[in-house]
């Protein structure tokens, strides 16, 4: 009676079910007709009220109570106070006979729209005020006996308005609850999702700049190899263009690993390249010696490191890829570079630490027009190596150290927690 519910309806009734949607007055003309059409045929249909005409003052009420309904959205309470009134006139007025109890139905619909529009307390003392009111005229003014049925009807038909107006408010503020949570649940995927690719770019956007950087720097330096001893020793510039075929050739093998996973997301089948970790550190460490560096390696063995978690033993390769990389690039081919991984423990637990020094005794490669570098890229700090290589160490919630030495050179040290040890692996 408050307003049209969306239901299913047939092509038949689809346009003016849209059309008293769009237009809730004319909806409220046809409510007060129908509760007038109620009203008048309650009047006669009782067996007492054959044989009675209906006055004119009965007729006027019927009409000012369906007609107050029109604006029983707007004023819910004024129509509702309206409809009460006029309802005891007749009530009160009635000498001739019984009353007509057949106008309460206005007050039906006047209290169930109230009951719609407020909260369940308000709701119940509308409806417990009407139906004193309403009954206790009836019992009081009423030629009829106190406990007759008629001044029951009234009780009862205020009540079950009140109750069904509440039931119907509480049922919309569910479904709106429901509808808000539906939508705050979608925003939240939505954000969550960003979130996730967001991640998943930098991820990708770290391991395609070691891969790389560090493959790239290697083709450049043997590339400027070949081309200086072309002339004078071509059996060493052949050798040269040789590790420039390799290096070229393991960029491609780990681009294309790397661009794979992206292909199999979500895929069962694994990648055919596996994730690089310190189980092939010696050849990572043999590319920059063939490139002329000086490297040493001081790792504990396999035994002592234990097993490492595949992210901790990922980071590790990187960092030792990037920091020997920065190396190359910024001391010059022919400095001394170190590498020392253990494992150490703390009162935090146990932790991965990598460290990289270089004695900064190379030859550093001069800037555009024979300038040397700017001092922020000596140090690697004006590039984006070391800031993804804190970024992939910040992810395992571990520490970095990059700065230059005193006595010249560079250090780069990491420490990545690991899994704290059992009572048996000790």
């Amino acid at each position: 009676m408050d307003s049209v519910t969306p239901l299913a309806v047939g092509p038949g009734l689809a346009r003016p079910h849209r059309w008293l949607c769009a237009h809730p007055r004319a909806l409220d003309t046809l409510v007060a007709i129908g509760v007038l059409a109620l009203i008048l045929i309650g009047a006669v249909a009782g067996p007492r009220m054959r044989h009675q005409s209906l006055g004119p003052l009965f007729v006027l009420l019927a009409v000012l109570v369906a007609g107050s309904l029109i604006f029983r959205r707007d004023l819910p309470r004024g129509v509702l106070a309206f409809t009460v009134a006029l309802t005891l006139v007749e009530i009160v007025t009635n000498d001739v006979g019984p009353p007509r109890t057949s106008i309460v139905f206005g007050v039906v619909v006047a209290l169930y729209t109230a009951a719609t529009r407020t909260d369940r307390p308000t709701t119940w003392r509308l409806g417990a005020a009407t139906a004193v009111l309403l009954t206790g005229a009836g019992m009081l003014f009423a030629l009829n006996p106190w406990y007759s049925q008629e001044n029951w009807g009234l009780f009862a038909w205020a009540g079950l308005a009140a109750a069904t107006g509440d039931a119907v408010r509480s049922r919309r503020a569910y479904i709106a609850a429901i509808e808000e949570r539906a939508v705050r649940a979608e925003r939240t995927r939505e954000e969550e999702a960003r979130r996730r690719v967001a991640e998943e770019r930098l991820r990708i956007a770290r391991e395609l700049h070691d891969v790389v950087a560090h493959h790239i720097a290697l083709v450049n330096v043997q590339a400027g190899v070949a081309s200086h001893v072309m002339d004078n020793r071509p059996d060493q510039a052949k050798e040269a263009l040789a590790h420039v075929r390799q290096a070229s050739r393991s960029a491609l093998d780990e681009l294309r690993a790397t661009v794979g996973l992206l292909r199999q997301y979500g895929d069962p089948a694994a990648p055919t390249e596996p994730a690089p970790g310190l189980a092939v550190l010696d050849q990572l460490v043999d590319g920059f010696v063939r490139a002329g560096m000086r490297v040493r390696v001081r790792a504990e063995p396999p035994e002592a490191l234990g097993p490492l978690p595949g992210s901790v033993d990922l980071t590790a390769y990187r960092v030792v890829q990037e920091a020997l990389t920065n190396v190359h690039k910024h001391a010059g081919p022919g400095a001394t570079a170190e590498v020392r991984i253990a494992r150490v423990g703390g009162a935090a637990g146990s932790a991965l630490e990598v460290t990289v020094e270089d004695d900064g005794a190379g030859t550093r490669p001069e800037g555009p027009e024979g300038e040397p570098p700017a001092p922020g890229e000596e140090t690697g700090g004006g590039g984006h190596g070391l800031l993804g290589m804190r970024e992939r160490v910040t992810a395992l919630r571990g520490s970095c150290e990059a700065a230059p030495l005193p006595e010249g050179g560079f250090r780069v040290r990491v420490r990545l927690p690991l899994q704290p040890r059992r009572g048996g692996d000790r």
